[in-house]
C-alpha cells in the first residue's frame, strides 16, 4: 500500500514539474517573438518603419523610435492603426525655428568642406524638418507668411538633398535657400547667435548672403577655392 502510494506521488510531483517547464517555454517563446516583432520609426520620418538599428529610406538615419502597437479595441486593419499612430506623431511636432536653423547650419558647414555628401544628407533631414512642423502650431497672423518662407525653402532642400554629387548644383540652391532662412529668422527670431555674412562673388557675381554661427568667414559658395572670401554684414 505504501508502494502505491508513493508512486502516485511520484507521478504528480512529474507531472507538476512538466506543466511548470511547459509554462516557462510558453513564455520565452512569447517574449522572443515580442521582442523581435517590434518596429521602430525614423525620428524624422515616423511613417518609415523596420528593425531597429535599420536606415531610414528617405534620410539615412537609423530607425531608433520605438513605435507602439495599435490597441487591441483600436478598429481598423493593423496598417490603418500604424497610419494613425504616424498622423498622431506627426501632428505633436510643433514649429521651432531652431531645429530648421540646426539643420540649415550644418548644410552650410558641409558646402564649406566641398563636401557633397554631407550637403545631401543635411538637406533631406531639413527638408524631413519642415514636413514635420505643425503649421497649426503658429500664429494665425504669422502663418500664412511662413507657408509662403516654408514652401520655397522646402523646394530648394529637397534639390539639394537629391543632388548628391553635383556640389554646384547644390550652391545653386544654397543661394536661394539662404534668403529663405534669412527670412524665417528675421520673422520668428532665434535664441542662437548668428551673423548674416556675404559674398560678392556668388551667383554668377551678383552677390549672395548665408547664415553663420561664427564670425569667422568659411564661405559656402566656394569652399576650399576662397575659403575666407566675403565678410560679416551684420549680426542677427
Amino acid at each position: 500500500m505504501k508502494n502505491i502510494i508513493l508512486s502516485a506521488l511520484t507521478i504528480a510531483f512529474l507531472m507538476v514539474s512538466c506543466n511548470q517547464k511547459n509554462k516557462q517555454g510558453v513564455t520565452t517563446n512569447s517574449e522572443t517573438k515580442e521582442s523581435t516583432s517590434q518596429l521602430y520609426a525614423c525620428s524624422m520620418h515616423p511613417e518609415i518603419t523596420g528593425k531597429k538599428g535599420e536606415k531610414c529610406s528617405k534620410c539615412g538615419m537609423e530607425l531608433t523610435e520605438p513605435v507602439n502597437k495599435a490597441s487591441e479595441t483600436t478598429s481598423g486593419t493593423p496598417a490603418e492603426a500604424q497610419t494613425e499612430t504616424t498622423v498622431a506623431a506627426v501632428s505633436q511636432t510643433t514649429f521651432s525655428i531652431n531645429e530648421i536653423v540646426r539643420h540649415y547650419l550644418n548644410l552650410k558647414n558641409a558646402l564649406t568642406k566641398d563636401d557633397t555628401e554631407g550637403a545631401a544628407n543635411s538637406g533631406k533631414a531639413l527638408y524631413a524638418t519642415f514636413n514635420s512642423i505643425n503649421t497649426n502650431s503658429i500664429e494665425a497672423k504669422l502663418k500664412k507668411e511662413y507657408l509662403d518662407i516654408a514652401d520655397d525653402a522646402k523646394e530648394h532642400a529637397e534639390h539639394i538633398g537629391d543632388n548628391n554629387g553635383k556640389l554646384e548644383h547644390q550652391r545653386e540652391h544654397f543661394v536661394l535657400l539662404s534668403k529663405d532662412v534669412n527670412d524665417l529668422i528675421k520673422t520668428f527670431g532665434t535664441e542662437q547667435k548668428l551673423y548674416q555674412d556675404f559674398c560678392p562673388m556668388a551667383d554668377n557675381g551678383k552677390g549672395a548672403i548665408w547664415i553663420s554661427e561664427t564670425k569667422d568667414i568659411k564661405n559656402p559658395y566656394y569652399g576650399s577655392q576662397m575659403l575666407t572670401c566675403g565678410s560679416m554684414r551684420k549680426q542677427l
